[in-house]
Order: structure tokens, then C-alpha cells, then sequence
């Protein structure tokens, strides 16, 4: 596949690429004309948390094709790192843009996640706002499918006899990646995104932040608003704390990479140097032959 980004900057365990949403977008439809499937991850500080301390999830995270960054304290690592990532990029505003491509390429989208109704809910919204949007199907695995082996063989037998060209796996992390990975394994030509709540919130069922909080890099308070008892302790505990030692981590990567950087430069520029002296005395030895033979 061609590369859409010449940068990638490693926040935490992850490598995220720098990339605009639309970037992305292009990148899927051109896949698509070649027949190559694949699979975006939108790591947000959660995912990065789990990947950096779990080495497992680092490594299915890194089979995907795409990495974006889900998160403004992500969008922020990569840019003191030295890597300017463009904007945020996350799952659910995905749903939109892809659904939005897919309708525009004559592709068929199947939505898999979120309660009973749900998905149906959010494919009726989807189509609506994308007139001639293909639906190849919707499912919601019941809670704890995936630990039982004949209901994930189901549910990934459903999307695979439905033959989709764009799966929204909206589950979270890291059960719709390792639920991605066995589905892509049947699909090898179809586009996989896992998009968290991107389902519910196309749905309708709860609205995300106003733009301003989202480029303030505060949507997690108002996710923290809407559903207290479920993200306090990942979001205050957790990922918060996380944060901070990702942005302070980004910044000692980059104080380091400097003076080794000059060094190299340093490095480089005499090694340079003594090639071209070299080559001169060469030239030089070369001349005087000349002129001596000239001579004799």
C-alpha cells in the first residue's frame, strides 16, 4: 500500500501516524480500487495505557494499517516529540466521514456493537444522511459472547456470509481489535475500523462535546458528564495520571534526541569533509602523474 504519511511518532508503546482525517479517508477509497482491505485503530490515552503496559496489545495494535490519534494528549505527545500530528482523529467522527465514502463508492457497510437496536438505529441515520448508503447488515453480539468460542465463531459468521466492504466494530478496545483480526482473516478486501461508542453516537444516543471543548482537549469531561459511574475510574484514576507522564516522556524524547542528532550532523559533516580532502589529494596525485609524463 502507499505510504499516506511520511511521519509516524511513537507515543507510549504505539506508533501513530501522522495523518488528517480526510487522509484517511482518501487512503480507504484508494485501497478499495486495488482490492486491499485493512484496519484503523484510533488510539486515544486508554488504548495507549493498555498498550504501553501490556506488550500483547501493543503488538495487535500494530498489525493494523492505520494508526491515528484518538485523544488531544495524544495529538500533543506526538507533537513534543517532534512529530507534528495534524489534528485529532477520532472513532466516532469516522463513522461519519467513512460511511460518507463508502456511500460516495457505491460500497456496503455492516455495523457490529452496541445494544439491541442500536446498530439498526445507526444504520437507519447513516443512510439517511448518505443517500444511496449500502447496509450489508447489523449485529449485537450479547454481552460476553466473546468468551465463548461458538459465539464469536457466530457473530464473525454473520459479517463474513454478509460480505461487507466496511466494518464499524464499535466494542472497545481490545475486544473489537481481536475480534478485527479473526474477521480479516475471511475478508482480506474489506476496511475495518474500530470505533468504540462511534455506534451509539450515530445512533443518537448521546452527543459528543461542542468543538470548542474538543480542540480545548476536554470531550473527556463531558464523556465523564454523561456517564459518571462507568469512566471515573478509568478516566480519573487512570488515564489522567497516564497523560502527564506521556506528554513529560514525549519531552525528555525529544531534549534527548537533540544532542545525538547534533552529534550525527557533527558526524556526518566531517566525515564530509575529510572524503572531499581525500579526494582532492587523489586528484592532486593524478595531476602531478599527468604533468610528469607530459614532461618525460
Amino acid at each position: 500500500m502507499p505510504d499516506i504519511a511520511q511521519a509516524r511518532v511513537r507515543v507510549g508503546a504505539v506508533d501513530v501516524w501522522s495523518v488528517r482525517e480526510s487522509g484517511v479517508a482518501d487512503h480507504v477509497a484508494e485501497a478499495w480500487r486495488r482490492a486491499e482491505g485493512g484496519a484503523i485503530v484510533t488510539a486515544n490515552v486508554d488504548i495507549v495505557r493498555a498498550a504501553t503496559r501490556r506488550p500483547e496489545l501493543a503488538a495487535l495494535i500494530a498489525e493494523s494499517e492505520l494508526v491515528v490519534a484518538d485523544g488531544m494528549p495524544v495529538v500533543w505527545a506526538g507533537r513534543l516529540a517532534g512529530v507534528p500530528l495534524p489534528e485529532r482523529v477520532t472513532g466516532s467522527s469516522l463513522v461519519f466521514t467513512l460511511a460518507e465514502v463508502a456511500a460516495r463508492e457505491g460500497r456496503s457497510l455492516y455495523l457490529l456493537g452496541g445494544d439491541p437496536g442500536v446498530p439498526e438505529k445507526a444504520a437507519d441515520a447513516l443512510r439517511a444522511r448518505y443517500p444511496g448508503l449500502r447496509v450489508a447488515g447489523t449485529d449485537s453480539p450479547p454481552f460476553g459472547f466473546d468468551t465463548s468460542s461458538a459465539a464469536t465463531a457466530e457473530t464473525v459468521a454473520k459479517v463474513v456470509e454478509a460480505e461487507p466492504d466496511l466494518v464499524f466494530v464499535g466494542l472497545g478496545f481490545p475486544k473489537q481489535e481481536r475480534l478485527i483480526r479473526l474477521l480479516r482473516a475471511d475478508l482480506p478486501q474489506t476496511w475495518f475500523l474500530g470505533c468504540g461508542a462511534g455506534i451509539p453516537m450515530a445512533a443518537g444516543e448521546f452527543r459528543r462535546a461542542s468543538g470548542v471543548v474538543q480542540k480545548l482537549g476536554a470531550e473527556w469531561l463531558h464523556r465523564l458528564a454523561l456517564e459518571p459511574r462507568r469512566l471515573a475510574k478509568r478516566y480519573l484514576r487512570d488515564d489522567l495520571p497516564f497523560a502527564f507522564r506521556l506528554l513529560g516522556g514525549a519531552l525528555r524524547t525529544r531534549f534527548r534526541r537533540s544532542p545525538s542528532a547534533a552529534l550525527g550532523n557533527q558526524t556526518e559533516a566531517r566525515s564530509q569533509t575529510e572524503a572531499r580532502s581525500q579526494t582532492e589529494a587523489r586528484n592532486q596525485t593524478t595531476a602531478d602523474r599527468a604533468r610528469n609524463r607530459i614532461g618525460e
